[in-house]
């Protein structure tokens, strides 16, 4: 009797399912203790890979925790993929659905922006503009337009985001206090960093995304945040590589 790939699939994903009913190994003998062990590695593997690729939340939670936890997100997200970089794509939608740990509202957006530096890494190569790209007239300033590396990430939360982040990542950062927090995620030397941005810093990369001029996203980001701080936004993406392209649309005469 043949192992259909569907029971074989589920029951490698459940550790309490038996092992399935004609599994035999190359030498036609039950292979119960042989899957039983592979099984296991599988869960092993996947769990460690979770640990590395969300180490906030493992900090967060608990190493015991966290295996738990990537124990149910095994069996209701297995991998779609053989590269261990895609694994734990669903997960941050995973955390915010879980009512066990809605308690703790911010969770989900951690595992975000964790995904996100992940996605970071992986992205292509690209080369960032040299610093004084934009030591321009302020006439030819808010005439230009950008592009960004493809490796920049923008991860916004209602929550202070960044400080959780750095609390749970490096020695003596502050307490995170009450208030949303916007991330900038930029890659200068291969390696991305998480950076907190000015209020409004993330409308104004949106509008510029859109298509938008330097000076139109400008006029629409300070509409709703007067204290944007324009020059603190351009000097983060410029120090972490984000921009590769300025153009300037020049009115014609």
């Amino acid at each position: 009797m043949s192992v259909s790939q569907t029971t074989f699939h589920e029951a490698l994903l459940d550790p309490s399912a038996a092992v399935p009913d004609g599994l035999l190994d190359a030498e036609d003998r039950p292979a119960g203790r042989r899957f039983s062990v592979y099984r296991n590695n599988v869960a092993v593997s996947l769990t460690e890979a979770m640990h590395q690729a969300f180490p906030v939340i493992t900090r967060l939670l608990g190493p015991q925790n966290m295996d738990g936890l990537a124990g149910i997100f095994l069996r209701k997200h297995p991998p779609s993929s053989p590269l261990m970089m895609f694994y734990g794509e669903e997960f941050p939608a995973f955390l915010a659905g879980m009512e066990q740990l809605s308690h703790i509202g911010y969770l989900a957006d951690v595992a975000r922006l964790e995904l996100a530096l992940r996605r970071s890494y992986h992205a292509a190569d690209s080369q960032g503009v040299a610093p004084d790209a934009l030591a321009l007239p302020p006439e030819e300033i808010v005439l230009a337009k950008l592009e960004f590396a493809p490796s920049m990430r923008v991860v916004r939360s209602d929550w202070p985001l960044f400080s959780i982040w750095r609390f749970n990542s490096e020695e003596d950062a502050p307490k995170p206090a009450p208030g949303a927090e916007d991330v900038l995620i930029t890659r200068p030397d291969y390696d991305p960093a998480p950076h907190l941005m000015p209020k409004g810093g993330a409308d104004w990369i949106a509008h510029v995304q859109a298509g938008h001029t330097i000076g139109e996203a400008f006029e629409h980001t300070s509409a709703e945040f007067p204290e944007f701080d324009l020059g603190a936004t351009l000097a983060l993406l410029l120090q972490g590589g984000a921009i590769t392209s300025v153009t300037i649309e020049r009115l014609a005469t």
